[in-house]
């Protein structure tokens, strides 16, 4: 199954969906296949201010630490709090309950920059 078509990549494997006025940012099923089990997800908190680029978070499973970026710069509007108190939702649905923030974008230029599905999946077929 192929990575959902609603939404862009990253090289770094974070998918961007634009939701309204917000963004919300997850990780691929290739990063969490990648990782393996996820053990630890800790995000910057609601308010915080950062540019394309940045790292806004990270995941760690038992075999690394990931740091997760925006391709946008904006402000951290919401955390997804039951993945950082159960990281596992991560493992079982990263492109549902597994998002991580949501993002009021302030410049959302980076996004041109991004893949759509199918070029992801082409440039990482281990789905």
């Amino acid at each position: 199954m192929g990575s959902p078509s609603d939404r862009s990549y990253s090289n770094s494997h974070e998918w961007h969906k634009v939701e309204g006025e917000v963004l919300v940012l997850g990780i691929s099923k290739f990063a969490v296949d990648a990782l393996t089990d996820v053990t630890f997800v800790e995000m910057k908190k609601v308010g915080t201010k950062f540019n394309a680029g940045d790292v806004i978070g990270e995941v760690e499973s038992v075999k690394t630490t990931s740091d997760v970026y925006s391709s946008v710069s904006g402000e951290i509007v919401d955390v997804n709090k039951a993945v950082v108190d159960d990281p596992s939702i991560l493992n079982s649905d990263p492109y549902g309950k597994g998002w991580l923030v949501k993002i009021k974008v302030s410049d959302k230029s980076g996004l041109s920059k991004l893949m759509d599905s199918l070029t992801y999946d082409k440039a990482h077929p281990a789905h």
